[in-house]
């Protein structure tokens, strides 16, 4: 039977956090083929360690306007130094750069692309999962909402020059507690953030302590911030040396944190350094739109939703909605109307959603979801504009 009051955690990692800066140089490279050639095909891992930035994968792209080696360079330098990286381990203009990027498999694109009566198929295997809840306004979980919002916060400070002590790594973690499945309270709080070294002694760690502090009581609703044991601020003390020179970083492994916090499974895909053709990406934002779409119209208080691709093959293979007996109408019918609504091919998926166009840079740090359509096309899974048809088709 499930349990109505429990405690959850998530956590959440800063924009200058290791894997998030590959996260973030893999995407500029994506929207960088893509502002060039919106049909062009981008995987691109990246790993950064000390002073140095690897990129690897395959792309496929227009030959009259395929960005040269100097162009791929400056997308990943220029991110660098966005994030703020100007340190002796991790700089953005000295930095080692080596591009191991070719070209994309004749044999996967002979599967995938468009030909003759052939439809468009699905880049891999694979499932992918929504989600959406009603515990915050954007309808995400709240403990990964304020695990987000916490590093936005330092991040705007120290970009806004307000505290001169913070550099780029950093992490949170909120544990929230739930009663009646409504989150009233937090019961521990932990940030842990990379620091100048004029903080590395106890007078500059009481100055960290108590910004975060002030960070905790803006962030939090009145009223959430547990007791002083369930405080944690840099918990293994100094905190100096950080971001790739600390701790390599690697484009894809901070899976959980780029989508529910872990309330909802994940299918194991990650998004980053991949263009929206690859369903790993392009299916679990329409599978996040359709969950969003679902709550905001009062079909259920919570809602999961999985979708399952085959390589080369345009129609899902299955769909399942979950609404962990919150629904207001059966889940097979909601299952029944979703493919009727949006056509959940990878074409139709791209179409519908405008993804082929460069906004994937801005989703590679604090979530994929749960923020707010841009004017530019960014995070348009994040609409709620099917509301009335759901209503009308179930």
């Amino acid at each position: 039977m499930p349990r109505s009051s429990f405690t959850f955690t998530s956590e959440s990692v800063s924009e200058g956090h290791p894997d998030k800066v590959a996260d973030q140089i893999s995407d500029a490279v994506v929207d960088l083929f893509l502002a060039r050639d919106p049909v062009a095909r981008v995987a691109c891992e990246t790993l950064v360690t000390t002073q140095r930035i690897v990129l690897a994968g395959e792309v496929r792209c227009n030959p009259d306007v395929f960005p040269t080696l100097a162009d791929i360079e400056q997308a990943a330098r220029s991110t660098v130094k966005r994030i703020g990286y100007e340190q002796h381990g991790f700089h953005w203009q000295t930095a080692d750069f080596a591009c191991h990027l070719h070209g994309q498999s004749a044999h996967i694109a002979m599967g995938v692309d468009e030909s003759g009566n052939k439809d468009e198929g699905a880049g891999d295997q694979g499932i992918m999962f929504g989600y959406a809840t009603d515990e915050t306004p954007d309808l995400m979980p709240a403990t990964l909402y304020y695990s987000h919002r916490i590093l936005e916060r330092m991040a705007a400070d120290r970009h806004g020059r307000k505290v001169d002590f913070l550099e780029p790594d950093a992490k949170s973690q909120v544990t929230l507690v739930y009663e009646n499945e409504v989150p009233v309270k937090a019961t521990a709080l932990v940030v842990s953030t990379q620091h100048t070294r004029e903080l590395s002694n106890d007078a500059g760690q009481k100055r960290l302590r108590d910004y975060v502090m002030t960070v905790f009581e803006d962030v939090l609703p009145k009223g959430w911030l547990p007791n002083a044991a369930g405080i944690y601020v840099n918990p293994t003390g100094l905190f100096e040396i950080g971001g790739p020179d600390g701790d390599a970083g690697v484009t894809g492994r901070k899976i959980i944190v780029d989508t529910y916090g872990g309330a909802a499974p994940h299918g194991g895909g990650a998004f980053s350094g991949k263009d929206p053709t690859k369903v790993d990406r392009s299916a679990a934002y329409i599978a996040r739109y359709l969950a969003k779409n679902i709550v905001a119209a009062g079909l259920a208080k919570r809602v999961t939703i999985q979708l399952s691709y085959a390589i080369g093959v345009a129609e899902p293979l299955s769909i399942l909605v979950d609404t962990h007996g919150t629904g207001t109408v059966d889940e097979a019918k909601i299952e029944a109307a979703l493919p009727q609504i949006v056509r959940l091919t990878p074409k139709g998926i791209r179409t519908h959603l405008g993804l082929n166009r460069p906004i994937y840079q801005r989703t590679a740090a604090y979530g994929h979801f749960g923020r707010t359509p841009d004017a530019e096309g960014g995070f348009s899974w994040e609409k709620t504009d099917l509301v009335d048809a759901l209503k009308g088709a179930i």
